[in-house]
């Protein structure tokens, strides 16, 4: 007669468990998927599926009791790694809303606020702009297709157990902070040498013409031109999302190795 052990059975429901908080969180956590827009029963539902997907190929989880305080260190840990890695490309989309609000301050734009439907709060349009080109490049680029991906590699490098990440990769990931004002400031660049040109242009014209009304004439102008010169360094998105996403795709993966 078949009979299944208690021993076995914890390991059964571990197996898809403990590998489910984790693809759970990183999708809680992960761009996209994390907005408002997305309801949590299409993000659980999803990670739901990735781990059926994912459990039976990993190794053999550790045979531990489901109600003991060791199975719920796991749980933490495993979510601990799942909204880390989220957190990484989150960081890695908001180089580009920080951009945006750069180059709208300098353009006199940053008045023109909308509601941002990731975050639920009021963002520069500019930001959103940048926001939307770089959600398409995403997908354009089968990003979703690396994330799933990365996520199911990960129980390879850092199977599950009693270890999580260490310490230093939490503060390196704290560390992010600085790359990501870093980078958006090379998002920003070319848009802020091209406003600082017309403004030098401008503080030459007030010193050859003191009587022009340079604040009448220089507002309005800066304004077109900041529009025209946004329209043209657009396509500079593709390469720094390129090199940005490359980063961030390498943190990773040295982060769970």
């Amino acid at each position: 007669m078949f009979e299944i052990g208690i021993e076995q059975l914890y390991q059964w429901i571990g197996q898809y468990a403990w590998p489910f908080c984790r693809i759970a969180a990183f999708f809680m956590a992960m761009p996209i998927l994390s907005t408002q827009l997305v309801p949590a029963r299409i993000r659980l539902g999803l990670a739901a599926g990735v781990t059926l997907v994912v459990a039976p190929m990993i190794d053999p989880v550790p045979m531990i009791e489901l109600l003991s305080i060791e199975s719920f260190l796991i749980i933490l840990q495993q979510i601990l790694i799942g909204v880390a890695m989220g957190f990484v490309l989150q960081l890695m989309f908001q180089v580009f809303v920080v951009g945006g609000q750069i180059v709208a301050m300098q353009n006199g734009l940053g008045f023109a606020l909308m509601v941002d439907p990731v975050n639920g709060v009021s963002v520069a349009a500019i930001s959103q702009l940048y926001l939307m080109t770089v959600n398409l490049l995403f997908f354009a680029l089968n990003g979703h297709l690396a994330v799933m991906y990365l996520i199911g590699t990960s129980f390879e490098q850092l199977p599950i157990g009693q270890l999580g990440l260490p310490v230093d990769n939490y503060l390196e990931i704290a560390r992010l902070g600085s790359w990501m004002f870093t980078g958006a400031v090379l998002v920003a660049l070319p848009s802020i040498i091209a406003l600082l040109v017309v403004n030098v242009s401008f503080g030459v014209i007030s010193r050859v013409a003191p009587q022009m009304n340079i604040i009448a004439v220089g507002f309005p102008f800066t304004m077109v031109m900041g529009l025209i010169i946004i329209w043209l360094t657009l396509s500079n998105i593709l390469p720094q999302y390129e090199h940005l996403s490359a980063d961030a795709f390498d943190f990773l993966r040295q982060m769970v190795q």
